[in-house]
């Protein structure tokens, strides 16, 4: 009786575990990585579209864009994700056509660490710029304190610049602005991922450059709105093109979107310093880089996830401090995703 018992257990044991197995093997694992500036949206979507998917896990590394774009060229990932578009140089190394989904738009903000200050600082491009190169050093600068009339600013602290240490499509989107509005900026930094700082202290992600700033008081930094917000830092009111200033919202950002006045088939697009009197001018597309050319498998999968975003997941985008992609640009992108080839 006792090895009858032992016996049937075993079975039952046996079934359990080629249960699992199966279970496990029919999950289908995707694997993304690269920009810290969408990776609080991206990760509420991956939760969200697991649940509606329970076959289909997606899994994505915050690791910056510049590591996002090696990792999609090298083919260790499945898709990459960036805020800057991929240049015609990275493009050509692929071996297999990339296209970009454009997912979500933010806004590159302005935050800094000055205790007793009550209301946001106005900035304007050129004081952003000079501060950014080391030529403005303290916030009772005679230039901030012009823009910000009342404001008891501090005196003769100093500026401490915090910026990413990391390959960043943060940091391209800022300084693709920087270089729109300041000869001196784009002489002498310019634009990219990666740049040579003339002042500050460097971290790595949104992440290293909001801690910097929440734990200096007198630092700056420039980070995606999500992260400001979420850590409680004041965010600047920046000056735009129209000469008005303005407050980093989604209704602002997309403000910069609807006056973007052509988008090429291929969605690489800048939409810093736009035209328009409520754009927000530090604003930007965040893009999903995939192959266009995949296996059924996981293709599908990814397919399946690119399409849920179309939909479903725009409605995640406000509460988290993102701007949904207009209307108008939806369809275009699902056609897009349907040019996606799976062998």
């Amino acid at each position: 009786m006792k090895r009858r018992i032992i016996s049937i257990l075993a079975v039952v044991c046996g079934l359990v575990m080629t249960s699992i197995s199966s279970s496990q093997a029919d999950t289908i694992s995707v694997n993304g990585a690269g920009a810290t500036f969408p990776y609080p949206l991206y990760s509420k979507w991956f939760v969200e579209f697991g649940k509606s998917h329970p076959g289909i896990e997606i899994n994505y590394q915050s690791v910056g864009s510049g590591a996002g774009v090696r990792q999609l060229l090298d083919k260790t990932v499945d898709f990459g994700a960036s805020d800057a578009p991929m240049t015609n140089e990275q493009l050509a190394k692929a071996t297999t056509p990339i296209i970009h989904i454009p997912t979500t738009l933010g806004a590159v903000v302005i935050t800094y660490n000055l205790p007793g200050i009550g209301q946001s600082l106005k900035l304007s491009a050129s004081v952003i710029a000079d501060i950014f190169l080391g030529k403005i050093t303290q916030w009772d600068d005679a230039r901030i304190a012009q823009l910000n009339a009342g404001v008891a600013l501090p005196k003769g602290l100093a500026i401490l610049v915090a910026y990413r240490s990391d390959g960043s499509g943060t940091t391209a989107v800022f300084a693709d602005y920087l270089s729109k509005v300041s000869p001196a900026w784009s002489e002498k930094v310019g634009t990219g991922t990666s740049l040579s700082w003339p002042t500050g202290l460097g971290g790595k992600g949104n992440e290293g450059v909001t801690a910097i700033v929440k734990g200096t008081v007198g630092a700056v930094g420039y980070t995606e709105l999500t992260y400001a917000k979420t850590n409680n830092l004041p965010v600047a009111w920046v000056q735009n093109k129209a000469g008005q200033f303005i407050e980093p919202t989604p209704a602002s950002v997309t403000a910069a979107a609807a006056a973007t006045k052509s988008m090429p088939a291929d969605f690489r697009v800048s939409i810093t310093n736009a035209d328009g009197k409520a754009a927000y001018p530090i604003s930007s597309f965040t893009y999903l880089l995939v192959y266009q050319k995949m296996g059924s498998v996981k293709g599908q999968a990814i397919v399946s996830m690119l399409k849920w975003a179309m939909t479903d997941g725009q409605k995640m985008a406000e509460p988290l401090h993102y701007a949904p992609i207009p209307k108008a640009m939806i369809q275009k992108i699902e056609n897009r995703i349907k040019e996606i080839s799976l062998e």
